[in-house]
């Protein structure tokens, strides 16, 4: 059995982020995987990044990611910048004989948009489970990694597992994925209960690139 830590729009808070890794490094975990959105919201990303490479993180780049490098590109490089130019969109493995796919918000190379299946409640829609499962009929993956929503779910959408950690520091929350087992356990984190929707405002879920 392999277990994989699972962190994700961490936006420049560092303390939840050490929280996540200490947590995982007590569990055994193996490898630890960030669905992006290392920038935004919060102030500390020379710290948060500094966190993710000293564990070897594994991450991809996300909105807020590809926003930041915007707004600094008139700005000489630094190591942060070096950083965030340098994720992949995606991150593809296969571990314990299960395929691992990562992307942001939603295959392929999406990062914006979205998979949203929770209420402002937190609780799953089964028609959202239904339309992205037809959504992700020819998706040849075991599991599926995303972020980008701030919502925590680990659901089956046909034969792929589809994880969304949240947000480390707004849904209080880290996941640790065991394989091949296929199972799925929620952490909280700041000790604060997980918020499994977060940030719900004017989210309009029924929209695919909302």
């Amino acid at each position: 059995m392999t277990l994989i830590g699972l962190i994700g729009d961490v936006h420049a808070a560092p303390e939840p982020v050490a929280e996540a890794l200490e947590l995982f490094a007590g569990m055994g975990v193996k490898r630890v995987l960030c669905t992006g959105d290392i920038a935004g919201y919060m102030d500390q990303l020379e710290q948060t990044v500094a966190l993710l490479e000293n564990s070897a993180c594994i991450t991809v780049v996300g909105n807020h990611d590809l926003s930041y490098l915007e707004k600094t590109r008139k700005e000489p490089d630094n190591h942060v910048i070096n950083y965030l130019k340098n994720l992949p969109v995606s991150y593809e493995t296969e571990i314990e004989g299960k395929s691992l796919y990562m992307v942001h918000a939603q295959p392929p190379d999406e990062c914006h948009g979205g998979i949203k299946l929770l209420n402002k409640e937190g609780v799953v829609l089964e028609e959202r489970v239904e339309y992205w499962s037809q959504e992700l009929s020819a998706f040849q993956h075991d599991v599926l990694v995303v972020g980008h929503t701030h919502q925590v779910f680990a659901e089956y959408m046909g034969d792929t597992l589809v994880v969304n950690p949240g947000s480390s520091v707004f849904n209080n929350c880290c996941a640790v994925l065991r394989l091949p087992e296929m199972t799925v356990e929620m952490f909280p984190l700041s000790n604060n209960s997980i918020q499994r929707t977060w940030n719900w405002g004017e989210h309009v879920i029924y929209s695919k690139k909302n």
